[in-house]
């Protein structure tokens, strides 16, 4: 995982169940692309879409995404629902962030045993919904959509498209005017990482975590979740605001912020999050921060 990477054009990745992968050094975004694809019936479920570089990257409530070249991933996979009630698709965002937490988690342990790691910036974990962070540097993004493909009677077919970024080999300073804790896994292990050899690792897992949660559902992720979630217990923010961005994230019409303890995750994957009003609230989609 941490040898010299060959030339972005000459990657040889797939999809799901080796369905195709297409290749962009430039892109405004994957995720925009892979839905007009998806909605125009030119690609089948399963495809991968990867980017050197985005030009418009984004992340939830459209917030800015930096996706500069040749460092770091960006990539959507569309997943095929079948079997999978649409009610549950926003789960799979929980069981794609705890496999990759996982996935970078086994880099960071790898190169702290042999002194390359930075020991002082704290542990790869999750947190709810979907983050992965070390420390509380965030370092990857899951961003998700229900999209509809034709199958060949012609009926419309339910896939999630899921868009993910993930800070490589690019360095926290390059952040800065972010205005949040950021980081990159080159800085957590210490060395670069091979993005092509982590992105088929990184398939790999996911489809065959996707598959245990078509049989299984997201309970059994639950538990696994919490032994990776280092916040349940401690104090946070519940932010709640579909339109909040970058720029109108304290401000903007709508914003609601509720302060209090992060209690518990639910079997189901939603939060229980103690008010400092008194109240307990159960929330399926919202910002947490910590």
């Amino acid at each position: 995982m941490f040898t010299p990477e060959r030339k972005f054009t000459d990657w040889q990745l797939t999809g799901f169940s080796n369905a195709p992968a297409l290749l962009f050094e430039t892109l405004e975004s994957t995720h925009s692309l892979m839905k007009a694809k998806a909605a125009a019936g030119e690609i089948p479920p399963g495809t991968l879409i990867v980017a050197d570089r985005q030009t418009a990257g984004r992340g939830r409530h459209e917030r800015t995404w930096d996706s500069p070249a040749s460092l770091n991933l960006y990539f959507n996979i569309l997943i095929p629902l079948d079997g999978i009630p649409l009610s549950s698709a926003p789960q799979i965002t929980q069981v794609a962030a705890l496999t990759f937490a996982e996935t970078f988690k086994s880099l960071q342990d790898e190169s702290n045993a042999v002194n390359l790691g930075n020991k002082t910036i704290g542990k790869v974990s999750v947190k709810w919904p979907n983050d992965i962070l070390c420390g509380k540097h965030k370092f990857c993004g899951i961003l998700a959509e229900v999209v509809y493909t034709k199958s060949s009677d012609g009926s419309l077919r339910p896939n999630l498209s899921m868009g993910v970024g993930i800070n490589i080999n690019s360095d926290p300073a390059d952040y800065a005017t972010i205005g949040r804790a950021v980081t990159t896994l080159k800085d957590i292990c210490g060395q670069k990482i091979n993005r092509e050899k982590l992105l088929l690792v990184l398939i790999a897992n996911l489809e065959r975590a996707v598959g245990q949660f078509r049989a299984f559902g997201i309970r059994p992720w639950v538990s696994a979740w919490k032994r990776m979630d280092q916040f349940i217990g401690t104090r946070g923010t519940i932010v709640a605001n579909n339109r909040c961005t970058d720029q109108n994230r304290d401000s903007g019409a709508g914003v609601q912020k509720k302060k209090g303890r992060i209690a518990d995750m639910r079997d189901d994957g939603s939060l229980l999050f103690e008010c400092d009003d008194g109240t307990t609230e159960v929330v399926y989609s919202a910002d947490l921060e910590i």
